[in-house]
């Protein structure tokens, strides 16, 4: 095989991946996936204050009933 033959075949091999769909979908999950990660971290921040002071009253109330 040359040279010449060489670079024919690996230029067709990365054209054919870089047109595949396939890794175009991946990327969309990978970032979907990010956004729900990153959505998720914010809500539960803002929850556990207010879940602290949830379970901070109830210790109070119960303390206080003893």
């Amino acid at each position: 095989m040359s040279i010449l033959d060489r670079m024919n075949y690996y230029y067709f091999a990365v054209r054919e991946f870089i047109a595949r769909e396939e890794a175009q979908d991946l990327v969309e999950y990978a970032l979907v996936v990010a956004l729900i990660a990153f959505g998720a971290t914010t809500a539960m921040k803002s929850l556990s204050s207010e879940i602290k002071v949830a379970f901070s009253t109830i210790s109070n109330d119960l303390a206080t009933s003893l």
